[in-house]
């Protein structure tokens, strides 16, 4: 799809649907997944390859590092009994913010796509349900809707089903609103350079007037933000969102 902005042409890239063995279709955000996968599953190859007991290298320093702020962060907001839950948390952050930052290699971020954080989104709502069945029963579970009154059941059903879809749209709403305003950014810049630089007399500025050079360098400094900033933050709320409803629904009875 293209956006004509005052005859600046800017490109978003869709997912691309590839016919593999008959109904098996794999798209680009499938793709760019299972980039991400590698990623992490090399980075963390080498993070951990050659652990040592004394004189640790400065890899071990950092795996060591990380995997205390997951602790941290894990057991500091749901308490030790949900240690067991520090991979997953762990491995969500890594996943939401490689997939967040890969764009910056000219790779369309899996985030973009509502489809990753809804699946994401999913495997939350069914843990979250998990735990409240097994601190109040699945009769307790049910008997949940109907406080405080029986009334309220039909909005305390639609409550629930809320929750993965806000977690789901609302990380997916910032990545793709920091996609679309570079995109803009991107198209004005282009406009500027254009009209700017076709103000030079003659050949130079004819040739000048088709090069972006306000593109440049200005994204770049924009992209501290809407990139590195908003990436960080959206997989870090997701990874808050996820913990604290977690541990809420421990704490139900």
């Amino acid at each position: 799809m293209e956006l004509d902005i005052s005859g600046a042409k800017v490109l978003f890239t869709l997912p691309i649907d590839l016919p593999i063995l008959g109904e098996l279709q794999i798209s680009e955000t499938i793709v760019v997944s299972w980039i991400v996968m590698l990623l992490i599953t090399g980075a963390c190859i080498w993070l951990t390859h050659d652990l040592k007991v004394e004189n640790i290298s400065k890899r071990q320093a950092v795996a060591e590092m990380l995997v205390d702020m997951a602790n941290h962060f894990v057991i500091g907001n749901m308490g030790e009994r949900f240690r067991h839950l520090v991979p997953f948390v762990a491995a969500l952050f890594a996943t939401s913010v490689v997939s967040n930052l890969i764009s910056l290699i000219g790779l369309r971020s899996p985030t973009a796509d509502l489809s990753t954080e809804a699946a994401w989104a999913v495997v939350v709502f069914i843990m979250i349900t998990r735990q409240k069945i097994k601190t109040n029963g699945f009769g307790g579970y049910l008997k949940g809707f109907t406080t405080p009154i029986a009334v309220m059941t039909p909005f305390n059903v639609l409550s629930e089903l809320a929750t993965p879809v806000s977690m789901a749209c609302r990380h997916f709403g910032n990545i793709l609103s920091g996609v679309v305003i570079n995109a803009l950014i991107y198209g004005a810049l282009a406009v500027a350079s254009s009209a700017l630089f076709g103000l030079l007399p003659g050949v130079l500025g004819d040739v000048l007037s088709q090069i972006p050079i306000l593109d440049v360098g200005i994204p770049a400094i924009l992209s501290v933000y809407f990139d590195w900033f908003s990436g960080f933050m959206q997989a870090f709320i997701f990874c808050m969102l996820t913990v604290m409803y977690i541990a809420n629904a421990a704490e139900e009875g």
